[in-house]
């Protein structure tokens, strides 16, 4: 391609693990210990995030503020974010370590992307501790890619644009809208469109969707239907420039982009 030069992915939910599920049961149990429950759908709301900033985002709901100050007997504290969060890390690694299938069609959009002449970024919410346990499954399953940043290798991290920044300066390329991102989650658009990249949402295979393969592939047509039109929506609305299901049907988009680059047109 003569304009776009790269691709950077997100990794659960877009990459791997469909359904974003790894992380979910890691954020219950980690607060059950603690003797408050929170449900999937509070658990899910700030993915994309890293890790600790996630678990001070559900301590900071109403509900779940509520139920610690009634276990507790008072508010939590940072300490007690911390606390939770030494707890919810090594569930996390066991976790990702059983989530780490590629969804279907990546190896194949990886290779098409590297066929035209692209370079494969990746950004994560994910530690490098977590990401150890991934990187190598991912690989042998036909997905590896030319740069990796993770949460905590830049000061800050979604929605800055710092990892992509930083994914930037690894594949030796810019300006950003010579890039597009790829996420599943409206707080990684953000990061997307804060760096001055392309974006594009993954509906049907993330977070948003929130179901597993099987899960998906046994929903009823009209429950498939609106569900997606809703996870499409709520991507759109972040500022997805295109939205798709999955990164099986990226390689047609990566040619819109490049034709809207060559008239001359940015993000």
């Amino acid at each position: 391609m003569k304009h776009l030069k790269a691709v950077i992915f997100d990794w659960a939910g877009t990459v791997v693990d469909h359904g974003s599920l790894a992380p979910m049961g890691a954020f219950v149990d980690a607060f059950r210990q603690f003797g408050v429950d929170v449900t999937i759908a509070e658990a899910r709301g700030p993915m994309g995030m890293a890790k600790r900033p996630h678990i001070a985002a559900i301590f900071a709901l109403p509900r779940v503020a509520a139920a610690w100050q009634a276990r507790h007997g008072r508010p939590a504290t940072e300490a007690d974010i911390d606390a939770l969060y030494e707890v919810f890390v090594p569930r996390n690694i066991a976790s990702a370590a059983r989530h780490a299938t590629l969804i279907p069609g990546a190896a194949e959009t990886a290779r098409g992307l590297r066929a035209l002449g692209l370079k494969i970024g990746s950004t994560t919410g994910y530690t490098r501790e977590i990401m150890a346990e991934i990187l190598p499954v991912a690989a042998r399953q036909g997905f590896e890619p030319d740069s990796l940043v993770c949460t905590g290798d830049t000061a800050q991290g979604r929605p800055t644009p710092l990892m992509i920044y930083r994914t930037l300066l690894d594949l030796g390329i810019w300006p950003a809208w010579h890039a597009v991102k790829v996420d599943d989650t409206e707080v990684g658009i953000a990061e997307g469109l804060n760096a001055g990249a392309w974006t594009i949402g993954v509906a049907v295979s993330g977070n948003v969707f929130g179901y597993s393969l099987e899960e998906t592939q046994a929903l009823p047509a009209h429950d498939f239907r609106r569900l997606r039109g809703e996870a499409a929506d709520k991507l759109l609305a972040a500022g997805a420039h295109y939205v798709v299901d999955s990164v099986a049907d990226l390689l047609p988009v990566i040619h819109a982009v490049e034709g809207r680059l060559a008239r001359g047109e940015r993000p």
